[in-house]
């Protein structure tokens, strides 16, 4: 079986009596009605492009806080899958909640403050409210992946000078610019983060477009970041199927796009951070 390693997929149920919609903010993303994909579905897409096994992203703009698909998926197979889950960060059993998914083998939390239905960036991701959540996350070692814009590094620097030890990743490396090509002064906040050890690089299907728009290319970009931030600390994700598949063809557009760095390089981004961030995937 291959060894890559996809850390950004999304499932939905085709049973909505069973797994009923409840988006954040009340609207469904276009993707999940379009293209629903079952954790079948999922399991034959990754045998197709060859996909070893996959931590599965909450759909928050399908199912908000109600991750029991997803934990149904990881309990199913938990050989192909781990859980990323989602909670409101502001509820008052939100610690239970915490407690709840991590006892039902889902090993990483994310943060939605924006997306496709919420454009914006919410202003309450260093909230100090949320501070009791992100003590139990650093107690047990689990990931925070972070979606968000550029606009909220202001409350991801505070996040990261109190939370040192909490993996931080940013879903779609928080949406920098790019198409100003080299050197990227359009994206030097980006690159100011590498001097926090703790931050991790979601290196996303949307990333790869980005790279190779404007006057950027995959040959300029990927080994810049490659050498601000290091390769185990950057892992690559497809977004399927929010972003439109097939998966294998997202993954030849990133193997493509990756081709300019070393073979040890490419290996630490299709696998080894993945493994580093969610030891659950190197269960056999």
């Amino acid at each position: 079986m291959s060894d890559v390693i996809d850390i950004h997929t999304h499932v939905i149920s085709p049973d909505l009596g069973r797994y009923p919609v409840a988006p954040l903010g009340g609207k469904q993303s276009d993707w999940s009605r379009e293209r629903p994909t079952s954790a079948a579905t999922l399991l034959a897409a990754m045998d197709e492009a060859g996909v070893a096994k996959s931590a599965v992203v909450q759909a928050s703009t399908a199912y908000g806080f109600d991750n029991s698909y997803l934990a149904d998926c990881v309990a199913a197979h938990p050989d192909r899958f781990t859980g990323v889950f989602c909670i409101d960060m502001f509820a008052p059993d939100a610690a239970a909640q915490f407690k709840r998914w991590t006892d039902a083998g889902l090993t990483g939390m994310r943060l939605f403050t924006t997306g496709s239905t919420s454009p914006g960036q919410a202003d309450w991701l260093a909230d100090e409210r949320t501070f009791p959540v992100w003590e139990l996350a650093e107690a047990a070692n689990i990931p925070v992946c972070l979606q968000m814009r550029p606009e909220g590094v202001p409350d991801l620097l505070k996040l990261l000078a109190r939370f040192e030890t909490v993996p931080i990743i940013l879903d779609h490396m928080a949406r920098p610019v790019l198409s100003d090509g080299p050197p990227y002064r359009a994206a030097q906040w980006l690159f100011d983060l590498a001097v926090y050890p703790n931050l991790f690089l979601k290196l996303t299907s949307r990333t790869v477009e980005q790279a190779g728009a404007g006057y950027s290319t995959a040959e300029s970009f990927f080994p810049k970041i490659v050498a601000t931030f290091g390769a185990d600390r950057i892992a690559w994700g497809s977004n399927f199927p929010a972003h439109a598949g097939p998966m294998s063809h997202l993954l030849e557009e990133a193997q493509a796009a990756l081709a300019c760095l070393s073979e040890a390089d490419r290996a630490q981004i299709l696998s080894g951070t993945a493994r580093r961030l969610y030891p659950a995937l190197t269960r056999e």
